[in-house]
């Protein structure tokens, strides 16, 4: 098995355990349940998203999976090309979508990119997808939130 088939491995039971049901882009059905993580999700004119995170139906942000050992805060730009490039007929949530992750499933980076000084964090979890859901609708991030 290739170093990402492996990270991907790692990534859907880390998916799994925050809530996500995983699929294929050939098993699409977003209506089974909240939160549904989309594997190697087609981009306009950007190749593929490892996964494509959608929460009731939206895309609402992506993970890209990098072999053990990658350093992760390289690889925030490939992922913002993801978060720019979805296809118009898809139900998204903004312009760009706010939620990113990087991840090689022993390490995970978040972005919440609605932050006006967004960087990435090292995270413990996936978050569930109620928690984005929650983040999505208010009009403040976490982080500036929490210096209220």
């Amino acid at each position: 098995m290739k170093p990402e088939e492996e990270a991907r491995k790692k990534i859907d039971v880390l998916l799994e355990k925050a809530g996500w049901l995983i699929q294929d882009y050939k098993a699409l059905n977003l209506g089974a349940g909240l939160g549904v993580a989309v594997r190697e999700f087609p981009l306009k004119g950007a190749g593929f998203a490892d996964y494509l995170l959608f929460v009731e139906r939206h895309a609402i942000g992506v993970v890209e999976a990098k072999p053990e050992g990658t350093t992760l805060s390289g690889v925030s730009e490939q992922t913002e090309k993801y978060l720019r490039n979805l296809p118009e007929s898809i139900p998204h949530v903004g312009d760009v979508l706010p939620f990113a992750y990087e991840s090689t499933g022993v390490e995970t980076f978040f972005r919440d990119l609605r932050d006006p000084e967004h960087r990435s964090r090292r995270v413990f979890a996936f978050h569930m997808p109620e928690t984005l859901h929650e983040w999505v609708h208010q009009d403040t991030t976490p982080r500036l939130s929490s210096k209220s």
